[in-house]
């Protein structure tokens, strides 16, 4: 592939992809949330929290730290934003270019299914914690891509279910959705020395509550030789008065090849 040939050629086609998703921005007729409050909206409907630095395989520690750099210059960028009914929120378009210029560090990036490092890297914790969120409100999410395929390193004190993360790159992978409900949402982003919080709030309550989980999650060896995860990410959305479960989707189905060292057990 041109871009394959020389780091030039790289770089003219990445420039190439983000004047093209910028054309689009600006002849799309969505509307992007860009009002922010210093205000709390009064409802929380979901919080969460992440620690920053996490031990991953053999990653360099030193990425680690240049990603909470990476956090604490872009959380201000997006906390306090109202998403407005008929909204649509885009990560990259109240973000930026996490660039070198605007003070982003070399952090820990994922290409062709290994972990490398890039100016900006580590911003996919950002992203993640916000889906998390999303995933537990009747927002509507439009764009999200995510490295499904591979299972990159062994859980760390996992909190969520595996296959609920997001990928993203300066500006033509976005994690998007969209407020299509009658109500405003907020989202809160913060961090300290350890942490990466998150609160999503709105104006009322919503008359939902949201479980998800994984089934039937296990780690198996196939005729190729390798060792896959598997597993099937399910949201239940239930009644939020009486806990009536409404309905079940499979918003995730898990076919991971294992990409670190683990014993299985044949």
């Amino acid at each position: 592939m041109f871009c394959e040939i020389c780091p030039l050629t790289y770089k003219i086609s990445t420039e190439k992809e983000i004047l093209k998703r910028k054309i689009q921005n600006w002849r799309s007729k969505e509307t992007f949330c860009s009002e922010r409050s210093a205000e709390k909206l009064p409802e929380l409907i979901f919080a969460h929290q992440s620690t920053i630095r996490r031990r991953l395989g053999n990653v360099d520690m030193r990425l680690q730290e240049n990603k909470a750099t990476n956090l604490q210059i872009s959380a201000p960028k997006v906390t306090g934003i109202l998403i407005r009914p008929g909204e649509t929120f885009s990560f990259w378009s109240l973000v930026g270019r996490n660039s070198a210029k605007n003070g982003y560090k070399e952090g820990m990036t994922i290409q062709k299914g290994e972990p490398k490092k890039g100016v900006g890297g580590g911003m996919c914790q950002f992203s993640n914690l916000i889906h998390w969120m999303v995933l537990h409100s009747d927002l509507t999410v439009t764009e999200r891509h995510h490295h499904d395929q591979l299972d990159l390193f062994p859980d760390n004190g996992r909190t969520v279910p595996f296959g609920t993360g997001t990928s993203i790159v300066y500006n033509y992978r976005d994690y998007r959705f969209k407020n299509e409900t009658d109500r405003t949402y907020q989202l809160l982003v913060w961090t300290d020395e350890d942490h990466l919080f998150g609160e999503l709030r709105a104006e009322r309550p919503i008359p939902y509550q949201y479980n998800i989980y994984t089934q039937d999650e296990k780690f198996v060896r196939e005729a190729d030789g390798h060792i896959y995860r598997t597993g099937t990410v399910v949201r239940e959305t239930l009644d939020a008065g009486d806990k009536r479960l409404l309905g079940r989707d499979v918003i995730q189905q898990n076919h991971a090849r294992v990409v670190y060292e683990m014993e299985l057990d044949e």
